[in-house]
């Protein structure tokens, strides 16, 4: 109160006074640059809100790509992964056919060697027979043919033909 009791009436008139001149003159020389920089820096800040918001829609955009992409090499990684498969499938089935043939054929070349050996074995046999029967006809003819020599004869003919088989 005593700063209002310091103050005369044509002070506090000449502050009124001084105040509005002040504001009239920054109101003509300063304010419409103040506006215009308020103004240019609401709108610079509303263009950054707005690259930011593209920015933001954008990488929304490539990240939907990127998952697209991502579920289209995976579905292609599936269908690469069942075509081996098959193809394995496929080799594996072609070598077992492979190893059938080879055992049939294995089988048959083996069924021939015993048919070809069975059959020299029985050559063999019929040869020995026939110089055993020429061996013991030509004892008998040297010898006097009796009936205990011909059943003796008969009989080491027998034991022979034993031992061969």
């Amino acid at each position: 109160m005593e700063l209002l009791k310091s103050l005369s009436t044509s002070e506090i008139v000449a502050q009124i006074v001084s105040f509005l001149i002040l504001l009239t003159f920054l109101r003509i020389f300063a304010w419409k640059k103040l506006l215009k920089m308020l103004d240019d820096r609401r709108e610079r800040i509303a263009s950054e809100f707005k690259k930011i918001d593209d920015a933001q829609s954008e990488v929304a955009k490539l990240k939907a790509d990127y998952e697209n992409k991502l579920s289209s090499i995976e579905a292609e990684a599936r269908v690469k992964i069942q075509e081996a498969i098959a193809e394995g499938k496929k080799v594996s089935q072609e070598i077992r056919e492979g190893a059938r043939q080879e055992a049939r054929a294995i089988l048959d070349k083996a069924q021939e060697n015993i048919e070809l050996e069975i059959s020299k074995a029985k050559q063999e046999l019929k040869q020995k027979v026939i110089d055993l029967t020429l061996g013991t006809t030509e004892k008998l003819l040297r010898e006097k043919i009796t009936d205990d020599k011909d059943r003796r004869l008969a009989s080491d003919f027998l034991e022979e033909l034993g031992k061969v088989k």
